[in-house]
């Protein structure tokens, strides 16, 4: 068992956002659009591997879920650090992690992915934006807010 507490909280932060936001990813990709998980792993390792992602099956598919639980893990480790300083941020963990996930969403989809080798196609509707968004700031920035204070609060 972990016995170091931040590095517990970034892991248990890590894993446990980066699977619901994942699950969310696959649910939501599957009922809009039949895209099966394989798939939306593929599209992760995409932003690395650029259009050879879609053509490398199981193998990138491992590779996106690898960078998708990396990612999870660099947020949580961002807010951990954030909320040594900002104690507000473990006081009022439902709101700050709710805007931490639109922060998250924000600055992945307009830094990162445009300066990745993620193929570039249309822009998404509104609908798919607003998915996403939501997506983001219940899977990733309210669990890790919640995980952050529930390890800040323990002795």
């Amino acid at each position: 068992m972990i016995e170091n507490k931040p590095l517990k909280t970034i892991v248990w932060g890590g894993l446990i956002a980066g699977t619901l936001d994942l699950t969310g990813a696959c649910v939501a990709s599957w009922l809009r659009a039949g895209v099966p998980p394989a798939r939306v792993m593929q599209s992760v390792a995409s932003g690395l591997l650029g259009q050879a992602s879609y053509e490398g099956g199981s193998k990138t598919a491992a590779l996106g879920v690898v960078l998708h639980y990396f990612i999870a893990t660099v947020w949580t480790t961002v807010f951990y650090l954030a909320s040594r300083k900002l104690r507000w941020l473990v006081d009022r963990p439902v709101t700050w992690g709710l805007v931490y996930g639109v922060i998250v969403y924000a600055f992945m989809n307009f830094v990162v992915l445009p300066l990745s080798a993620f193929p570039q196609r249309t822009p998404p509707r509104l609908s798919g934006r607003i998915i996403g968004l939501l997506i983001i700031m219940f899977c990733i920035g309210l669990p890790i807010s919640l995980i952050v204070r529930r390890f800040s609060k323990q002795t």
